[in-house]
């Protein structure tokens, strides 16, 4: 068999991987059939590099060269979601040419200039946003494109616009006797005006955007082109390997690095305050060195806490520290009085991130300025925070941005970057920081652990009458606002999901109350309907089996003013069958929610006998989320949250003790595996209603749509997680 087209320079002259293996191995399954052609992923370049020859810029969204090459810089970051997919279809909807027409590359913060669009000034990824974001704007760009290039052959022709067409990259009149091609015309469109005026294609022309489409980085990620943060390699490079403080708070007293410095191929040891890095030839030799290394940490203000210890704390939080209302109808406190009362407690965990992709970051520090080669999901904030380390001007700092092989969230934050661009700092080479899959999940910033206090009033009828809901962790918003959180200010993101609950209750109270403790917290896949959603599921649950009403019926009733909810809620009852008998230790239960502008319904089937593991048998998702634009996309956006979420919900508790985290690694922090897969049947709304996100969509509900299905299938209320067939009392 013929070797890949193209082996990467960090593997070509070292001997067989795992992953070349991989590689080499699985190019006769993969391209045994021919394939059609596929739109291009380029990997990050200097942006001289990346199209020759004269080419001109739309808003700095899209470039059109000579020669008919169609480049999109997508604004966003791929980090396994497909939004280079999904982008790309939007863009080439408008400009009326084939998806496999368009070059993909990222935007990078050191290519922003004044002639580029708004959406390229704060580049960040994060939050399900990225297609409500840019749904117009991007769509906008592509159509002011195709309008200019129509103004530009009008001109040439001396003929009205209104008998041009744009098709295939072509502009044409409508006898089809004058046409020429975008790249011909991309010079004279570019001297034309802007449209004030960009009429968007309608629905009934859309010719790619609600269809299934392949991902368009599929080919590069099989045969090995995709380019990673942690495969890049530059000439001279070195590698490090990082350890940072055992607990919480310690900072470095003095390392000795004598021995490590005897093993060949050790170049160097170095600290920060709380960091320390062996530098060597190869990343297994800085392995070597790091076990070698004699570190004196100072300890002496670092709280000596274990988890039982940091729920009190929550807890206590809870009982002794002003709420912060976040939404307060008139008269719930009378209303809460006058029916029967229903009172529930929930304790969430804190949960680590757990990419494929431990934190790396390649940086070149230099007295003129520094490169940085990273996977992070705020390249802008990046730059940012290496200005401020090394001294030197924004614009003499270059982050080339790279896939991320998962984040859930993790790499919205910079410290990872700040540690080693200060470790880099007096190195005159690049040097590539890897943190171990155990300093990975020692040195996470976790999902906050929550401890929720909910209680409602029932009517005659069984319905709530009011309904309030305390909700006590840490700020996440604290970490990465600037200046911090002020005290008494609300965390928006602690509450959402549980203000914004598709229900109609006549007087609700909903308020959050800041704990502090002294675990690092950072945001997490789902963010707060994640852990919102999975309370008020489980509570409306509880209230339809105090009401003797059934799950669904009981949603219906109160969901007189929201019928998309209702839309989801009937599909998905009726494609789960639901009201089909099941054997004895089976249940099924369902999860509904608004989040992220997205309906969602998920009913879950698990099975959980007597001295078994839960088995979830059977999943059933129906999705409102506006327009989908990638069917196939969102498929498969929906399957990974869901089982993301399912994993946290069966495994993913952290403990610590003396202030450090227990587990190290997937052997104590477990993910489902592919064996306990169950089946996924996704179905989606057709919708022209504003676009939703999706990418923690699946996440958010399947916490309570399998902790709902335990209780139906065991008759016993999991009110913590990780779950288990038979919890105590």
């Amino acid at each position: 068999m013929t070797e890949p087209v193209v082996r990467r320079l960090d593997i070509a002259s070292a001997p067989l991987s795992r992953r070349e293996l991989l590689i080499g191995g699985g190019l006769l399954l993969a391209f045994g059939r021919s394939r059609p052609a596929r739109s291009e992923v380029i990997p990050n370049r200097p942006k001289r590099d990346l199209i020759s020859g004269p080419t001109i810029s739309f808003d700095g969204l899209i470039r059109i060269a000579s020669d008919g090459v169609v480049t999109f810089v997508v604004p966003n970051i791929e980090m396994g979601q497909g939004i280079y997919t999904t982008e790309a279809m939007m863009i080439a909807e408008e400009l009326e040419i084939s998806l496999n027409d368009v070059k993909v590359v990222t935007a990078l913060p050191q290519d922003v200039d004044s002639t580029s669009s708004d959406i390229l000034r704060t580049l960040s990824t994060g939050g399900s946003r990225s297609v409500r974001k840019n749904w117009i704007p991007l769509r906008q760009a592509a159509a002011s494109a195709r309008l200019m290039l129509i103004a530009a052959a009008a001109e040439r022709w001396k003929v009205d616009p209104e008998n041009l067409v744009a098709e295939k990259g072509l502009i044409r009149d409508r006898t089809n006797t004058l046409h020429a091609s975008y790249g011909d015309l991309a010079q004279d469109a570019g001297r034309q005006p802007v449209p004030r005026d960009i009429p968007l294609k309608p629905a009934n022309r859309w010719t790619l955007i609600g269809h299934p489409v392949p991902r368009i980085d599929i080919p590069v990620k099989v045969n090995g082109q995709a380019v990673f943060g942690i495969d890049v390699h530059l000439e001279g490079m070195l590698v490090a390997a990082v350890t940072g403080p055992p607990r919480w708070g310690a900072t470095v007293v003095t390392v000795d690095g004598q021995a490590a410095k005897t093993i060949p191929g050790v170049i160097d040891v170095v600290h920060t305050a709380t960091h320390v890095a062996v530098i060597a030839t190869r990343y297994w030799t800085a392995r070597k060195g790091l076990a070698a290394l004699n570190i004196h940490w100072n300890e002496n203000n670092v709280p000596d806490v274990s988890s039982s210890e940091i729920r009190e704390m929550i807890e206590n939080a809870a009982q002794t520290v002003p709420e912060i209302i976040a939404h307060d109808d008139p008269g719930t406190d009378e209303a809460l009085k006058r029916g029967r009362r229903v009172q529930s407690t929930y304790d969430l965990p804190f949960l680590a991130h757990a990419p494929m992709e431990p934190l790396n970051a390649t940086v070149h520090v230099r007295s003129d300025g520094c490169d940085v080669w990273v996977g992070t999901q705020v390249p802008t904030r990046a730059q940012q925070v290496v200005a401020k380390i090394t001294g030197l001007p924004e614009e003499k700092i270059a982050i080339h941005n790279h896939m991320i092989g998962g984040s859930f969230g993790r790499r919205l934050s910079t410290d990872f970057l700040e540690q080693a661009t200060m470790l880099a700092s007096g190195i005159n080479r690049p040097v590539k920081f890897i943190w171990s899959r155990e300093e990975d999940f020692r040195q996470d910033l976790y999902r906050p652990a929550y401890h929720d206090r909910i209680e409602a009033a029932l009517g005659n009828d069984g319905f709530p009458l009011a309904w309030r809901h305390q909700i006590t962790g840490q700020s996440v918003v604290d970490r990465f606002a600037p200046g911090g959180l002020p005290q008494g200010s609300l965390d928006a993101d602690a509450v959402a999901g549980a203000v914004d609950i598709p229900y109609s209750i006549p007087h609700r109270r909903v308020g959050w109350v800041r704990a502090r403790t002294p675990v690092p917290v950072g945001w997490w896949r789902g963010v707060g309907p994640a852990h919102n959603a999975y309370v008020v599921e489980s509570f409306i649950d509880e209230l339809a089996v105090a009401a003797n009403i059934d799950p669904i019926d009981y949603r219906l009733k109160l969901l007189a003013h929201n019928p998309r909810s209702v839309a989801v809620l009937q599909l998905a009852s009726a494609e789960s069958h639901w009201t089909m008998p099941l054997p004895r230790y089976c249940g099924r239960g369902i999860a509904l929610h608004n989040a992220f502008g997205t309906h969602c319904a998920v009913i879950t089937e698990v099975s959980a006998a007597p001295g078994e593991a839960i088995s979830v048998r059977r999943v059933t998702a129906v999705i409102d989320c506006g327009v989908a634009v990638n069917r196939d996309g969102l498929k498969a956006q929906i399957e990974g949250g869901i089982l993301f979420g399912f994993s946290a919900a069966l495994y993913g508790r952290l403990s610590f003790e003396n202030s450090m985290l227990e587990q190290n690694n997937f052997n104590s922090f477990n993910a489902m595996r592919i064996n306990g897969t169950p089946e996924i049947n996704t179905l989606i709304i057709d919708s022209h209603e504003d676009t939703g996100g999706i990418g923690e969509v699946g996440t958010a509900a399947a916490f309570p749509s399998l902790g709902n299905a335990l209780f139906s299938a065991t008759g016993q209320r999991q009110r913590s997680y990780p779950f288990s067939p038979h919890p105590a009392a």
